[in-house]
């Protein structure tokens, strides 16, 4: 299983989550996702985005304005 990062800071709504599932989309499952965002949307769009798709959200939070997903692909 490989880590993939996606650097979409400075990017606004709806630009991380569409990039986001461009990316998903390459990936293989079991894989996981690493999201970078400084877009406070995100934090909602993401966990939407895996309950919707059966993806799953492994890890969340925030560190000085960056948030960070880790995203499994189901």
């Amino acid at each position: 299983m490989a880590t993939s990062l996606l650097d979409v800071k400075g990017l606004n709504c709806p630009s991380p989550i569409i990039q986001m599932k461009k990316a998903m989309n390459s990936l293989n499952s079991g894989d996981t996702l690493e999201v970078l965002s400084t877009d406070s949307m995100s934090v909602k769009d993401f966990n939407t985005f895996c309950r919707a798709t059966g993806n799953v959200l492994l890890e969340s939070g925030e560190d000085d304005g960056v948030y960070r997903f880790l995203i499994q692909k189901a």
